[in-house]
């Protein structure tokens, strides 16, 4: 085998830089003008690019292990088929990649984005998040909100405190990647700095209305691409589960989409790549994003609103105010066998300890933990019950 040095390595390196200058498309994000809030003095042994850097950055991320037990829709049901959040960020991530190659972008961008976009979420998915936002707008640290959360982890969490100094480039199109919204077509923001993604965050978590904007088009494609890859997998659990039958799925929507996942998918991620070629936007058909938006409503109504689900709904508030109330303590008390203590703030940068009060402290201590975790700090008499369906 052929020993590489360091200077064939460079080489290398840059022949790759250049043929995305040839390759990508006009409106692509090329690696070379990743934009880190740190400079690094890159080493002729380190050949990646800088969004192939950031993806390897998220992968060997403590949070990124984590995902493995984080609800993604179902909680409490033992179901090994059911997503969670794992493997929806891995099928945003594919989904995307798939699209932005179509589209001539840059598809370790895209990647680290998705791959990314979803570690700041809570223990028990969209229900966690409202409980902890509601604990942490009582304590003056502003609301919770799982894509600022993400931003926060990634640069002032991981790593002891240290954070990951991540290109902005991945850090907007983390923030900005809410699938929840309905967009009918999304036109990047371009030239943001640092001190934007601040502001940004600081008026998200202010309660103030912001509409979050990726600065790349291929912040843009993870943002459609969260929507394509969750609603139809949502529908497919929900029947595996016996909370809706495929028949019940809104005629307008499955005369356009089709009725299974991989219809779904395959129907949205076409009319994306149609409509959006050669275009400085990522846009959905009038015709599609009509037939998704009725979906999204069905699946909203018959599905993450279903009261079959949310039985134990009461009982996991409780929680999750009693673990804060009782960590806040910990921290007043200095009790240093407390799980605060032992699984996250011994280590932790005198910088990060600096600038986070108890409160902050204890919120990004129970947002990266994962379901089972969480339950494990209660007896088992405090816990809920498995739901049965």
């Amino acid at each position: 085998m052929e020993k590489y040095s360091s200077d064939s390595l460079e080489r290398l390196s840059g022949i790759l830089d250049y043929r995305e200058a040839e390759l990508l498309a006009d409106f692509a994000t090329r690696s070379i003008d990743g934009i880190r809030r740190f400079s690094e003095k890159r080493l002729a042994s380190d050949y990646r690019q800088n969004f192939a850097l950031d993806v390897d950055r998220i992968l060997h991320s403590m949070a990124y292990t984590r995902y493995i037990d984080k609800t993604q829709v179902f909680y409490l049901i033992k179901n090994d088929h059911i997503t969670h959040r794992m493997l929806h960020v891995q099928l945003v991530s594919r989904v995307a990649r798939t699209i932005g190659r179509f589209l001539g972008l840059n598809e370790d961008l895209i990647e680290a984005i998705a791959i990314g976009h979803d570690i700041g979420h809570p223990p028990f998915g969209h229900d966690g998040e409202r409980f902890l936002s509601n604990i942490c707008t009582l304590f003056n640290i502003g609301g919770f909100y799982h894509n600022v959360q993400s931003v926060h982890f990634l640069e002032k969490v991981e790593r002891k405190g240290r954070g990951w100094n991540l290109c902005l480039q991945t850090l907007d199109g983390i923030l900005c990647h809410d699938g929840e919204i309905h967009n009918l077509r999304v036109e990047p923001i371009a030239g943001k700095k640092f001190s934007d993604l601040e502001s940004e965050i600081e008026l998200k978590k202010s309660g103030d209305p912001v509409r979050f904007i990726p600065m790349s088009l291929e912040g843009c494609v993870v943002r459609f691409s969260d929507t394509v890859s969750y609603i139809g997998r949502d529908i497919e659990d929900a029947i595996r589960l016996g909370l809706i039958n495929r028949f019940e799925l809104p005629a307008e929507s499955v005369s356009r989409l089709g009725d299974t996942n991989g219809k779904i998918v395959y129907s949205l991620v076409t009319d994306i790549i149609l409509n959006s070629y050669g275009k400085p936007y990522v846009s959905f058909s009038p015709e599609v994003s009509e037939a998704l938006k009725r979906l999204k409503k069905f699946n909203y109504d018959r599905i993450y609103m279903n009261p079959v689900i949310k039985k134990e709904l009461s009982k996991i508030e409780q929680l999750f105010k009693e673990m804060f109330s009782r960590f806040l303590d910990d921290i007043a008390e200095n009790k240093r066998s407390s799980p605060v203590f032992k699984n996250f703030i011994d280590g932790m940068s005198d910088d990060y300890m600096a600038t986070h009060c108890p409160a902050e402290i204890v919120r990004d201590f129970i947002s990266g933990m994962t379901d089972q975790y969480f339950l494990r700090q209660f007896p088992e008499v405090q816990r809920p019950k498995p739901i049965r369906l």
